[in-house]
């Protein structure tokens, strides 16, 4: 009993991992066709990754603000 009451968990984690491995392989995708488009290599600059770790933080306070179902 106990165990099918935390399954739930265990496939929650299990998503939020793959929708994660998804939209980093996508990102990286198209930080490698812009690098290809100025013929480049990659570079983040010290204020480009700020602006993406604040992006992520958001994003994870609205996944943190979202209403459960009671």
């Amino acid at each position: 009993m106990e165990q099918s009451k935390d399954n739930w968990k265990v496939t929650t984690m299990i998503i939020g991992g793959v929708v994660g491995l998804i939209c980093g392989i996508v990102a990286a995708y198209i930080l490698i066709q812009r690098a290809e488009e100025e013929e480049s290599r990659p570079r983040i600059s010290a204020g480009e990754g700020v602006k993406v770790g604040l992006g992520v933080l958001g994003l994870l306070r609205l996944v943190s603000d979202m209403p459960t179902k009671h």
